[in-house]
Order: structure tokens, then sequence, then C-alpha cells
């Protein structure tokens, strides 16, 4: 059975860390909703925009898979990056469609958690004061129309890296989102907390980087695993970074990342045909 995780929020939940800068993930127990079919997962995930990258999902799905060796997880990316809260309000459409996407993963998987990172576009102009309101009436029509009640929902704090330069120079009053968010995940049942506390950006001042995303998917897991909040940075995040890019890849993630070399140009097909023959052989 698929154990799905749907994806909401902006560009932070999308991904824009810079795919060359950490190791690729490749496992066959995770698989993310594409064009109506659960597909072994490559990043980026939530293909929002060209710019997509590596997300905080990627390393909570590996991470959830060395935890749970039975199981298959599956990722329901629904994501826009630049979106205020006010679009996900439950009469637009980022809501509906994200309603629509976790109700037909559920025809064939099980709607195990919710995973939720917003709050740069609200952190002006005042916006903090009706946050907490309007998230609630989010979550609790999510909860409604989907019938899970009781599913666990992780919400992720804001950068410390926000409003200093770049694009993230704007986003003056995160401090007061990231007091919105954890007094949320504190009085709300199922939900936690986790801490984007030391995580860096990219240039740009706004965006996670690669491997602060990788990071900040294992506190994600961590809080789902634990049902707690994650206050502070876990002591071996590097360590178990690295362990799971360690893994040995198994027969079929072999012979996919093989197919994605030959259909990326990468190695000829002559090559292509030579190491699957290896593969098989071994």
């Amino acid at each position: 059975m698929v154990k799905s995780f749907l994806m909401l929020g902006q560009s932070n939940m999308a991904g824009r860390g810079f795919i060359h800068e950490v190791p690729p993930i490749y496992n066959e127990r995770i698989q993310m909703l594409r064009n109506g079919r659960w597909q072994m997962m490559t990043e980026p995930i939530n293909y929002d925009r060209l710019v997509s990258g590596i997300s905080l999902a990627g390393s909570f799905a590996d991470e959830w898979c060395c935890k749970n060796q039975e199981d298959t997880i599956g990722l329901i990316p629904c994501a826009e990056g630049g979106s205020s809260l006010e679009e996900w309000a439950v009469d637009g459409a980022l809501f509906k469609h994200a309603v629509n996407e976790a109700k037909f993963a559920m025809q064939n998987s099980e709607l195990t958690g919710i995973l939720w990172h917003q709050g740069e576009s609200d952190s002006t102009n005042g916006n903090y004061k009706v946050y907490y309101k309007k998230l609630l009436v989010i979550i609790e029509t999510l909860r409604k129309e989907l019938d899970v009640p009781n599913i666990p929902l992780i919400i992720g704090g804001l950068g410390d890296f926000l409003g200093k330069v770049g694009y993230g120079k704007n986003c003056t009053e995160y401090n007061f989102i990231n007091q919105e968010l954890q007094k949320f995940a504190f009085e709300q049942d199922n939900c936690y907390f986790v801490t984007a506390s030391g995580l860096t950006s990219n240039p740009d001042g706004i965006h996670i980087d690669a491997i602060s995303q990788r990071k900040f998917g294992l506190r994600y897991l961590e809080a789902f695993s634990n049902k707690q909040h994650v206050l502070k940075p876990l002591i071996n995040e590097y360590e178990l970074i690295n362990l799971n890019h360690a893994r040995t890849h198994t027969k079929a993630e072999k012979i996919y990342i093989k197919s994605l070399d030959f259909a990326l140009g990468k190695i000829s097909y002559d090559e292509f045909e030579s190491q699957l023959i290896q593969i098989n052989n071994d």
C-alpha cells in the first residue's frame, strides 16, 4: 500500500534548491503523482516552474523509507511558487486543485500526512495579524473535505536569512509569521512545528538552498515520526544525509538511472545496452 503525503505551500515547499548542489535521490519505494500516475520520484518533484529544484520532500521520503521498510511512500505535489495565504482560500483554485489531487491519490493510496510550508509572501503589510485565522479555515476545511480529521500536519518555519538581501529583503515580518505558525502548531491537534533555524538560502535571499532542503526534510520526518515539534536542528543531519546517499541502489533503480542517462544523451545506446547487460548479470 502506498502511504501518500500532500505537499502544500509556496516555492520553498515546491523546492528551489539547485539540482547540481546535492547528490540525487533514487529510490524505487518513493513515488510521485504525475499525470495521474505514480512514478518513481525524480527531482524536481513539484514542477510548478522552470526553476523548480530540490525540495524538502526528497529527503523526507528517503528517510521515511529507512524507517518503514515494508511500505511505499507517495508524494502529491501541489505547492505553488509565490502563492499567498489568501490564494490558498478554500474557494480558490489552489485549494480545489489540492483537494482533487489528494482525492485522486486516495483511490489507491492511504493519505498519511500533510506537509505545509508557506509564509514568505505574507511576511509584509501586517498580514501576520490574520494569518492564524486564515490558516485554520484552510486546514479545517481540508481535513473535512478529505475526511481525514486526525491526519498529521507538519508545518515548517521560515528561514532566518529572510529580511536581509535579494528578494528576501521584502520579507520584513517573517518573525511574526513564524510566531503565528508556531502558535498554530502548538494549539491545534495533530499539528507539529519544524524549525528552519540554521538553514541557508540561495543567493536570492529567499529560497532555501539544496543542502538545507535536505536537512529540512529530515526535520519534517522527525516531527512526523515522533509526533513532536522539532524546535532545534537535529544533531545528526549531515550523518543521515551521507548515510542515505551511500545506500546501494537496487537493480530497478540502477536500470532507471541508466535509462535517464540514455534519454538525456549522456551515454550512447550501445553504452546503455552494455550497462544494462552488466546490471542484469550482477
